[in-house]
C-alpha cells in the first residue's frame, strides 16, 4: 500500500518519545511519500541572511520531524529497514556557520561571527546556488532518520544513537540506500527529516544545505540474523557501519568492529584475516561533529574486495 504524509501542526514533532501519538500506521513492505520541513521548521525561506521567518515551533527542542510513524508488528529485537527511493529537495535551503558556541567555532575564533548562505536549489537540474555566487552539484538525504530509543520520556532529536539511529547526519544515506536501525519499542515509532541537500563529512560548520524534503521510502522488518544487529546500511557507495560516542576513539572502534564482523560474514574468514582486509579497503570517515556525540563511519566501498 502506499501512503502519503505532509509536514503539518499535527504531524510533526521536535522530540523521540514512545508516548507520542502516532501520525500514521503502515504495515512491512508498505511504500511512503513523506514530505518534511527544514530543522528548523522554517515555514518560508529567508529573504535575507539571517532573517528570522515563522517556525513550526516556536521553542523547539529538536529537530522538526515528521512522525511519528508506527509500522505495525514490529517488536523489540527487530532490525527496520528503511529502503530509501527518492529525495528530492524543496526550491531552497541555508547553510549557516559560527552561529552557536561549540568546540569548533571556538577552535576556529568565530563563536558569535555568524555567516548566512542561502542557497537556490534546482532539483531537476541537480545544483545549488548560493548568496556570493558559489554553485554546488547536490547529494541529498536525511540527517535524522530514527526510532524511539526506549519506552520511557522524551528524547531529544539531536545526539545520535546506537540504539535508534535518528541525527546520523551520513551523506551517503541518498536514494538506492537501506538503513537497518535495531528496534526499541513496539511499532518502532519511526520519525524522520533534518533534510540536507548536500553536505561535506563532518557537517564541520554545524549545518549543511538545510531544506524541506519530500522522500519516498519503503519499510520491512527484518528477523532472521544479520551479520551486525547494530545500525548500518547498504548505499551506493558500499557497506557502512557507524559508531557514535563522546570519545572519538570509542565511535571509531565501535564502527570498525562492527565492519571487520560483516567482512567476516560475507567473506568467511576469521576476525584477523578481516581485520588485514579491512586496512587494504575500508575508509573509517568522520560522519559528523556538530551534534554533541561523535559519529565515526566504515565503509566498505562497493567492488573493492573480488
Amino acid at each position: 500500500m502506499d501512503h502519503k504524509l505532509d509536514a503539518t501542526p499535527e504531524t510533526t514533532v521536535d522530540v523521540f518519545g514512545a508516548g507520542l501519538p502516532t501520525v500514521l500506521t503502515i504495515d512491512p513492505g508498505d511504500t511512503l511519500t513523506v514530505h518534511s520541513l527544514d530543522a528548523s521548521g522554517y515555514l518560508a525561506p529567508q529573504r535575507t541572511p539571517g532573517e528570522q521567518q515563522p517556525k513550526m515551533f516556536a521553542e523547539a527542542r529538536g529537530h522538526c520531524l515528521t512522525g511519528p510513524i508506527a509500522i505495525r508488528g514490529a517488536q523489540p529485537g527487530d532490525l527496520l529497514a528503511v529502503h530509501l527511493v527518492s529525495l528530492t529537495p524543496d526550491p531552497w535551503g541555508w547553510t549557516v556557520a559560527g552561529a552557536l558556541k561549540s568546540p569548533i567555532t571556538e577552535r576556529l575564533g568565530v563563536t558569535e561571527q555568524p555567516s548566512w548562505l542561502l542557497w537556490e536549489l534546482d532539483p531537476d537540474a541537480g545544483t545549488g546556488r548560493c548568496n556570493g555566487g558559489f554553485t554546488r552539484e547536490l547529494a541529498p538525504f536525511l540527517g535524522v532518520i530514527g526510532v524511539v530509543p526506549e519506552d520511557t520520556g522524551e528524547h531529544s532529536t539531536i545526539p545520535p544513537r546506537a540504539l535508534g539511529g535518528g541525527n546520523i547526519d551520513c551523506k551517503s544515506l541518498v536514494a538506492g540506500s537501506t538503513l537497518y536501525l535495531p528496534v526499541a519499542v513496539a511499532d518502532a515509532m519511526l520519525s524522520l527529516g533534518d533534510g540536507h541537500a548536500a553536505q561535506g563529512d563532518g557537517e564541520v560548520g554545524g549545518t549543511a544545505i538545510e531544506c524541506p524534503m519530500t522522500t519516498t521510502l519503503t519499510v520491512d522488518l527484518v528477523r532472521e540474523p544479520r551479520p551486525v544487529e547494530s545500525i548500518h546500511a547498504e548505499t551506493p557507495d558500499g557497506r557502512i557501519t557507524f559508531g557514535f560516542d563522546a570519545d572519538l576513539n570509542v565511535a571509531t572502534g565501535d564502527a570498525l568492529d562492527a565492519m571487520v564482523r560483516w567482512m567476516q560474514a560475507i567473506l568467511d574468514v576469521d576476525k584477523s584475516t578481516a581485520l588485514a582486509l579491512a586496512s587494504t579497503a575500508v575508509d573509517l570517515r568522520i560522519t559528523q561533529v556538530a551534534n554533541q556525540t561523535w559519529g565515526v563511519h566504515a565503509l566498505l566501498p562497493s567492488g573493492v574486495l573480488a
